[in-house]
């Protein structure tokens, strides 16, 4: 059984003593606690290892919340106030498309602001950064001086944010974990949502890497840790399976947020459905230009979805089969809408630019426009600031 350290005794006195309802507060001091006394260590399981999820909203909330579900040692780290807030009262609730999915998990959370206090606390071995990629540098900051002197970073990112990270800490301390088709959303503070169904034997959710493509312990280590929250792999092409999601994100969150449609929306629409596959098939052949090995974009073939962006009309017509089918069938709920599009309706800053706008800025760098890239990085900024509402218009054929 663990014991309580001092450190850790004083940590959770000192998220005690902060609580303006001493009711809630002794409620939340009580839970995790029992958290604890229920947690039994075996070495090599990586329970013993404490990790960090910097950024917890919709991905990094649903992993590190349910990291802690299963008996990990996790530290939720939030710039929302009233989501950090929300966790310490009644735990972070999260629920899925089932009801056996639905659960409250009581994790300890930090504001920015008590980050410093990890200095008198033990390191961080793994750190989940999961913030949007405008934030990536100043949140790898942050936590990589809390860092075990094995301990490691970790993209849990939408973008290919890798590189930036590995300026700060090293690429010896930089991983990644691709998160693909998971789609969920905090809806409100200390709620998650998932709405779409688990990965499983049909689709694998999470996979994780090391930069230069190798299988290492720690990519195993980090793999098991997931595998107790949706299907895994180690992959040995993480770069080649980040642009494959760039791909899928290129199609879809712009297009949400430029039209303020969810996603079966978006795809029942005839006009923004071809439009998304003009994204998509730009995005393969500049991909496939700057040599990556590219992995399926969801369900599509890259190189099919690349014909059907360029006319071909038998590949055209499996194409737009496939999204319809997916936006018809039972793969996704009608609530479901990209990360982008979520931003838009919360009025926060998106990242067309470190999407759409990379596509874009690589494509210039090889001699291959992305025009449709570039049109959808130029309509979502006009909706940003305010020139023009959110609709389906702006992307329809000039």
């Amino acid at each position: 059984m663990r014991r309580w350290s001092g450190k850790r005794i004083k940590v959770f006195l000192l998220l005690f003593l902060q609580k303006k309802k001493k009711t809630q507060s002794f409620q939340f001091f009580v839970g995790v606690h029992k958290s604890l006394r229920r947690r039994k260590v075996k070495k090599g399981s990586g329970m013993e290892k404490r990790i960090a999820v910097v950024g917890a909203g919709a991905v990094g909330g649903y992993v590190g919340g349910h990291l802690a579900r299963n008996g990990y040692d996790v530290t939720l780290i939030d710039p929302w106030p009233e989501h950090v807030e929300a966790i310490r009262g009644d735990g972070l609730a999260m629920e899925g498309v089932t009801a056996e999915e639905a659960c409250t998990v009581r994790v300890p959370t930090m504001h920015l602001t008590e980050v410093q206090d990890i200095s008198k606390q033990r390191p961080i071995d793994i750190a989940f950064v999961s913030v949007k990629s405008y934030d990536t540098e100043w949140a790898t900051a942050m936590i990589g001086q809390y860092l075990a002197p094995g301990g490691v970073v970790v993209s849990l990112q939408n973008c290919i944010n890798e590189e930036r990270i590995a300026a700060i800490v090293g690429w010896g301390r930089t991983m990644g974990c691709i998160a693909a088709r998971i789609s969920v959303d905090l809806h409100a503070p200390g709620k998650i949502r998932r709405t779409v169904p688990k990965g499983g034997a049909a689709h694998t959710v999470f996979r994780v890497g090391e930069v230069h493509g190798r299988v290492t312990a720690r990519a195993e280590e980090i793999a098991a840790m997931i595998a107790t929250i949706d299907s895994v792999k180690v992959t040995t092409n993480l770069w080649g399976e980040r642009w494959s999601k760039l791909c899928l994100n290129g199609m879809r969150n712009g297009v949400s947020a430029a039209t303020g449609l969810a996603g079966n929306a978006a795809d029942r629409d005839p006009d923004v459905r071809r439009f998304a596959i003009h994204l998509g098939g730009e995005a393969v052949r500049v991909g496939q230009a700057l040599g990556y090995d590219l992995e399926h974009i969801g369900p599509l073939e890259p190189d099919m979805l690349a014909r059907a962006h360029e006319g071909e009309k038998e590949a055209l017509e499996e194409v737009e089969a496939l999204m319809l089918a997916a936006a018809g069938g039972n793969t996704r709920s009608d609530l479901q809408r990209p990360s982008m599009g979520q931003d838009m309706l919360k009025g926060r800053r998106t990242e067309i630019d470190f999407m759409n706008g990379l596509i874009v800025a690589k494509g210039a760098e090889i001699g291959l426009p992305a025009k449709a890239h570039a049109r959808l990085v130029a309509a979502v900024k006009q909706v940003e600031r305010g020139e023009v509402p959110a609709r389906p218009e702006n992307l329809y054929p000039v």
